[in-house]
């Protein structure tokens, strides 16, 4: 089925689209601050080399003291089964 043209005048125009349109980049800037990454690799290593090895110890013992508060809660439910199952009559 071939288009229909639209013959009305008062028809709304679709926007003309410029389809070679090219972002502006960042070569050349003289701004000190602007530090050039190659790739998100280089980004997150230099991350991690200087910021997670001290917080790794922190991280460690908050992760062990959750790991510990929840633990204890299901050991304690696990025996209150456990007991619950030997005080029920056996059918």
């Amino acid at each position: 089925m071939k288009p229909t043209p639209i013959d009305n005048e008062n028809a709304r125009q679709v926007p003309h689209v410029d389809y070679h349109y090219k972002s502006a980049t960042l070569t050349g800037s003289s701004c000190c601050c602007v530090k050039r990454s190659n790739s998100l690799r280089d980004i997150s290593r230099d991350y991690f080399d200087g910021e997670a090895n001290r917080d790794f110890v922190g991280d460690t013992a908050l992760f062990v003291t959750l790991l510990l508060s929840v633990v204890v809660p299901i050991v304690s439910g696990a025996s209150a089964v456990l007991d619950l199952c030997r005080a029920l009559p056996l059918f």
